[in-house]
């Protein structure tokens, strides 16, 4: 090479990452042309590391500090190059630098609801979603499983590979587990760290420490969640008696809205109530396995005293359960009896 070519040369004499841009986590020195000059100087500075890569094979690996590239500081590229009886300078060769700050408030999540064995439930559908944080911890099983070669790698190119990493691995837990989906509502917290310690081996995989690993939230699909609530419901009721008044009472503001009012219920509001109360006194014996004798035929119910029913009446127009116009007309239609 004649000394014009060699004075046109460019050499390397300092080699840094400033981190100009967020949510890099590999970035290539860009060599192009040019070459690394004899003892230059590596800045790496804290939360960063730095790898030299020879021909596609990792060598030589720092922490966050200033050397001066020698022979010494780069025992593994010199046995790659053959510099171990003379140095060559200037000379070439790949350096990334790895990001290895913590990564917080990273999100996951199920896109569709998964199918699991259920204790309670025999099959159910649940989502889940929540948070993690992780950072670099070996920038060599980094560089040879996710980033490459690649100019930069950022912590958006890695999230889509870990959520499935996480998903897939919560679908694992929640179908070996004997949990019930229940339980796992009212134990996040453990169920937080039997998903965080599951999941430590596949981040390690790929050179990555999860620091910590948080489910917000189990959830079922809105018509099942529905079932669960009416289950949960009847059983905070006890008496099914009284559980089916309470249905009768919410069904009479929905009878005075259609045409006719309370008197289309057919016998009027007496005769909607002594039904209710039939209704749950046969309810109640089905319950407790009273079993009726074939022949014998259902007592009619005894008339209802005509003051009791008006004073009830009143009670249903004050709690707004019925309108003026519905009271007035059963009113009229018990004193109409009471009278002849």
């Amino acid at each position: 090479m004649g000394l014009t070519d060699f004075i046109k040369k460019q050499f390397i004499d300092i080699l840094q990452w400033n981190e100009d841009q967020d949510g890099v986590l590999a970035w290539r020195f860009p060599m192009q042309d040019m070459e690394i000059q004899n003892g230059a100087s590596l800045t790496v500075r804290e939360s960063q590391m730095a790898v030299f890569v020879n021909e596609g094979k990792v060598a030589d690996v720092f922490g966050p500090g200033m050397y001066k590239l020698t022979t010494q500081t780069l025992p593994v590229l010199t046995y790659l190059k053959n510099w171990d009886k003379l140095f060559e300078s200037p000379f070439k060769s790949d350096l990334y630098f790895f990001s290895t700050r913590l990564q917080i408030g990273r999100k996951w999540g199920t896109q569709q609801p998964v199918t699991i064995r259920d204790k309670d439930f025999g099959m159910v559908r649940l989502r889940a979603f929540g948070i993690y944080s992780y950072k670099m911890a070996d920038p060599k099983k980094f560089f040879a499983e996710l980033s490459g070669t690649r100019e930069t790698y950022t912590v958006d190119d890695v999230e889509q590979q870990l959520r499935n990493l996480v998903v897939a691995n919560m679908t694992g837990l929640f179908g070996s587990s004997e949990l019930p989906f229940l339980d796992m509502a009212a134990n996040q917290m453990l169920l937080s760290e039997k998903l965080k310690e599951s999941m430590l081996p596949v981040f390690d995989k790929y050179g990555l420490a999860l620091d910590n690993f948080a489910v917000e939230n189990v959830s079922l699909p809105e018509e099942l969640q529905k079932a669960i609530d009416t289950r949960i419901s009847m059983g905070m009721m006890g008496d099914m008696g009284k559980f089916t008044q309470y249905q009768m009472a919410n069904a009479i503001p929905l009878a005075a809205q259609n045409e006719g009012g309370l008197a289309g219920m057919g016998a009027g509001v007496g005769v909607g109530l002594g039904m209710g109360q039939m209704m749950a006194g046969t309810m109640a014996q089905t319950m407790a396995g009273v079993a009726q004798p074939a022949a014998a035929a259902p007592a009619a119910p005894a008339a209802e005293d005509p003051t009791a029913k008006l004073a009830k009446l009143k009670v249903m127009l004050d709690q707004n359960l019925i309108t003026q116009a519905d009271y007035d007309t059963a009113k009229a239609e018990v004193l109409k009896k009471m009278l002849g």
